[in-house]
């Protein structure tokens, strides 16, 4: 998913980005890129809402081998065809996926529980789950194979394909579809010879892939993807045929010439280098700051509420006094990001100077001197030893305040005085009834914007330079507060790479406990017997809290998070016992595999093989 709705806001910001595609007038494109897991979803659950649909696999396999040939068609690549498949994520990823497929489930669930309250027949036939596109099932290992005849099919048998390199990077190969289609485009800019020229062009459904792209620098640079019609029902049926859909081009060279134009003010107002580059790389960093699939969205800071704009303002008025720029190369500059992040913290003050209005009106109409009673007494009760000494500094300062400034109104300082008390207490009221945390210390403050940072570092250097550690994630559902995201200049970030889960402990950590046909039999007592040492990680019921969004697709889901340590010790005590059954009888949910797939026609293949003999 990326970015929730960035691709909506982008088109309406800068209209001339896209074009609609049209036979015969197609710019020529030497490499396309498929992130595959877009067109397996189009194809295998088209209509979630309709619980009477059924499909076989052998029709979702047909339709995605149509799909790819349709868009090989399009585009007509002259050098190289690279199909991504999602392998095992990093833990990051997890939690969203984690949090998507249980809500999916349970609304699978709800669904066909109304419509047997209807009195409506459903079909015998079992309906497709769709958390089976996951690393490590029996349909991804099925599709796999199946992808691979069709490959070498089309190598042997249709001309257009001879000639051209074709690379499957499948479900067995760690890393999201998209950054193994990245981490191939960098391998290929290191080798020597390589064409500064190339133009390519990357189909996917995912709206980040507009940041994926600009990361690369590269000068010709498209993306391909259906058209998206904004304000549509959630109901009306996804068009899977891809003769009848209409695809866009959307053109990177043009988006560098968008943000170039958005912060052209700031040429003649910084006193270093105005490099594009760079401003490009500090506008990826920006999009990060209203969440993505790794950290959830600074409060308030929602891209339907005007965020980026505010962003974009902020940076420009921050830049000219910073001496550099934010985001090095997918590195951060902690000095400058804490100053740009100082600044943006306004807006904190400015959201809750409305809420601040309401609070007086509902004061002078109840009397309560806290927007959360309880919530306030917890905070006395936590600042209990600091009173009396905050109480002495504050009468100081009103006093030093009082006697600089005279003709000031003490009204205005009692005022200014209760903001900031209804200020600290209203972020006070956030922790405790989001985190669920009783006391909010400095100790916690500093903790969690520590966290949020290091979010950010990850994320940069995932799109950067690819994984800096398999087993990091953020833990927590929500983010801090703009201004408690302090004193961050001097912090150490250091990574442990670690390594990917396997492809069945993988499954295990983002399915549900309905999805649990889709583990080794072996597996499935883990995710319903009560003497489970993981129980607790597959709730049956939980909660969803939309937190200032408006579609239920945004809403949190509220489930723990895996601790790894205990997951994974349960894990290889069973794994002892079972281990015949994984690797004898299933052995694609017990290993991956390193290394892609690679398709090439023969005189290619000659080649290959003469160049190694020659080493």
């Amino acid at each position: 998913m990326g970015v929730p709705k960035f691709y909506r806001w982008i088109s309406e910001r800068y209209p001339c980005l896209s074009e609609v595609v049209k036979e015969h007038q197609i710019p020529e494109f030497d490499n396309l890129y498929l992130d595959m897991n877009g067109i397996i979803h189009q194809c295998s659950h088209p209509n979630d809402e309709d619980v009477h649909f059924r499909i076989s696999e052998e029709k979702i396999f047909a339709d995605i081998f149509h799909y790819l040939e349709v868009l090989f068609r399009i585009i007509k690549p002259r050098k190289v065809f690279f199909m991504a498949v999602d392998g095992v994520a990093p833990r990051a990823k997890m939690n969203q996926q984690r949090g998507r497929r249980f809500r999916s489930a349970k609304e699978a669930e709800d669904k066909i529980k109304k419509a047997l309250e209807k009195g409506e027949v459903l079909p015998t036939e079992a309906r497709f789950d769709s958390n089976c596109i996951t690393p490590g099932t029996d349909f991804m290992a099925r599709l796999q194979d199946q992808l691979q005849y069709f490959v070498n099919n089309k190598l042997t048998s249709d001309r257009s394909w001879q000639g051209v390199r074709v690379f499957l990077s499948g479900h067995e190969t760690p890393g999201e579809g998209e950054h193994k289609i990245m981490e191939f485009i960098r391998s290929e800019n290191a080798r020597p010879g390589h064409d500064p020229n190339t133009r390519h062009c990357l189909y996917g459904l995912d709206a980040d892939l507009i940041m994926l792209g600009l990361t690369s620098h590269e000068p010709h640079f498209s993306l391909l993807r259906e058209e998206v019609r904004f304000g549509g029902k959630k109901s009306q049926k996804r068009i899977t045929a891809p003769e009848e859909t209409t695809f866009h081009l959307l053109h990177l060279s043009l988006m560098r010439e968008y943000i170039d134009y958005e912060f052209s003010a700031l040429r003649t107002q910084i006193g270093f280098e105005y490099d594009l580059e760079r401003i490009i790389d500090d506008w990826v960093l920006m999009g990060f700051l209203v969440g993505n699939d790794f950290i959830p969205h600074l409060p308030h800071l929602h891209i339907n509420h005007d965020a980026l704009p505010l962003l974009y303002r902020t940076y420009i008025s921050v830049l000219p006094k910073l001496g550099g720029y934010l985001n090095e190369n997918g590195h951060l500059n902690l000095h400058n990001f804490e100053k740009y992040l100082e600044k943006l913290s306004e807006f904190d003050r400015e959201h809750f100077s409305e809420v601040f209005v309401d609070l007086k009106w509902f004061e002078s109409k109840v009397g309560n001197k806290y927007l959360n009673e309880a919530a306030g007494l917890a905070a006395e009760k936590e600042a209990g030893s600091k009173k009396s000494k905050k109480r002495e500094e504050s009468a100081l300062c009103l006093a030093a305040l009082a006697s600089a400034n005279k003709e000031q109104p003490e009204e205005e300082e009692e005022e200014d005085e209760m903001f900031e008390t209804e200020f600290r207490q209203y972020k006070r009221t956030y922790y405790m009834t989001k985190m669920g945390v009783d006391v909010v210390s400095d100790e916690f403050l500093a903790s969690q914007a520590k966290c949020y940072v290091e979010g950010i570092q990850w994320i940069l250097h995932y799109y950067y330079h690819g994984v800096q550690s398999w087993s990091w994630y953020y833990p927590h559902h929500y983010a801090p507060f703009l201004s408690d995201i302090r004193n961050i200049a001097s912090l150490r970030l250091t990574f442990d790479l670690g390594r990917p889960f396997m492809p069945f402990q993988q499954l295990l950590a983002v399915l549900p406990a309905a999805s649990k046909d889709l583990l080794p039999q072996s597996y499935r007592h883990l995710m319903t017997s009560e003497g489970s040492s993981i129980i607790q990680y597959y709730p049956l019921d939980f909660k969803t809290d939309l937190n200032g969004k408006q579609q239920e697709w945004e809403a949190v889901v509220l489930i723990p998070f895996i601790d790894e340590v205990p997951f994974t010790a349960c894990l290889s005590s069973l794994l002892t016992t079972c281990l015949f059954c994984l690797v004898c009888l299933q052995p694609v949910q017990s290993v991956y595999s390193l290394f892609y797939l690679v398709c090439l026609p023969p005189v290619h293949l000659f080649s290959l093989l003469a160049a190694c003999l020659s080493v």
